[in-house]
């Protein structure tokens, strides 16, 4: 696993570039470019968000940056690797080892208490059973939520369901934890719990987040803003 950089590592070695990035498509009779020759370049232990407004390619640059689709044209590298033609089995692997997602949905599985929840991303890498439920346990008591790991998602609230989704994320000690609208479903009072969390993993642990929102006053919140309109960025 990558071991993380303090905050005050000065390694300039881009842990995710993208380089002219395309992404094309078809409607009918119509073609049109979702994204428009994006660049740009994020580094170990940064915190970055990316904002724009609705029908900016804000989605579509988050599904390409999180290994969830392929570009038209143009090069995604991770770790100075060319990942942008990868087959699905590859980009599978590569995503459950390299990224943690954090949904505003949680995506937590109904029925299944947070321990499992947080374990899942272990099992599709085989790690043992009596390892994977320590190391949930850990990720869940790092969030603040060592006494919840029984419950399930219905006896927890809105934050703390975050917080489970946010361990889940951590389990498998990803290069880049990938933030979607994290508190988009939360009262501003969780909202701002998650978002110090979020603070906490990057100045404590110097772990490398990347922070996709509308909310210009939540993407303040990071070190650094890319904007995209139309498909290209205009500010990064």
């Amino acid at each position: 696993m990558t071991k993380l950089l303090s905050k005050n590592a000065k390694n300039r070695t881009p842990v995710l570039e993208l380089k002219n990035i395309v992404k094309t498509y078809t409607l009918g009779t119509t073609t049109f470019n979702a994204l428009d020759s994006v660049s740009f370049a994020i580094y170990p232990g940064e915190f970055v968000s990316i904002t724009g407004p609705s029908g900016s390619g804000k989605s579509t640059l988050m599904h390409i940056i999180g290994l969830l689709d392929n570009p038209t044209s143009g090069q995604i590298l991770l770790e100075g690797q060319d990942i942008s033609h990868f087959k699905e089995e590859a980009l599978a692997k590569t995503r459950n080892i390299t990224l943690g997602f954090v949904f505003q949905q949680f995506n937590l599985l109904a029925k299944t208490s947070a321990t499992e929840n947080v374990a899942l991303p272990l099992l599709y890498s085989d790690v043992p059973k009596n390892d994977r439920n320590k190391l949930a346990l850990e990720m869940l008591t790092k969030v603040g939520l060592a006494d919840k790991a029984p419950n399930t998602p219905a006896q927890l609230s809105g934050g703390q369901q975050q917080r489970v989704a946010i361990a889940r994320a951590l389990v498998n000690n990803p290069i880049i934890i990938l933030a979607d609208e994290p508190t988009g479903n939360l009262d501003s009072k969780s909202g701002a719990e998650i978002i110090k969390l979020f603070h906490h993993l990057h100045e404590d642990e110097g772990r490398t987040i990347v922070l996709v929102t509308h909310d210009m006053d939540l993407a303040k919140q990071a070190q650094r803003i890319i904007i995209i309109r139309d498909g290209k960025i205009s500010s990064k």
